[in-house]
């Protein structure tokens, strides 16, 4: 426990601030897992427009420091291959991972 009231008050903004980020953290997981859900159901344009959202969560996120620069840049390159690549891809992926 802490010991003095500086102390008190850092513990209760690490406290919010670890909630915020993990709730950044969450939406970009969520995010990309509507890209791949897109993808699966074979609706391109759909999983497009997602990408859009996608990279502006991941860029405020590494704006804010929630999330590395070169972090944000690996996601929203791996993010652009799987659009670029197709649902086939996106299947063929998922099947050697799970095996």
């Amino acid at each position: 426990m802490p010991h003095t009231k500086s102390a008190r008050k850092r513990m209760r903004t690490s406290e919010l601030s670890r909630q915020t980020n993990k709730a950044v953290r969450s939406k970009i997981a969520k995010t990309k897992r509507a890209i791949e859900a897109a993808l699966a159901a074979g609706d391109a344009k759909k999983a497009a427009a997602v990408l859009n959202t996608f990279f502006s969560i991941v860029d405020k996120a590494a704006k804010k420091g929630i999330i590395k620069p070169n972090t944000a840049e690996r996601k929203k390159s791996r993010a652009a291959i799987l659009i670029r690549k197709g649902p086939a891809h996106q299947a063929s992926t998922t099947a050697s991972t799970i095996s």
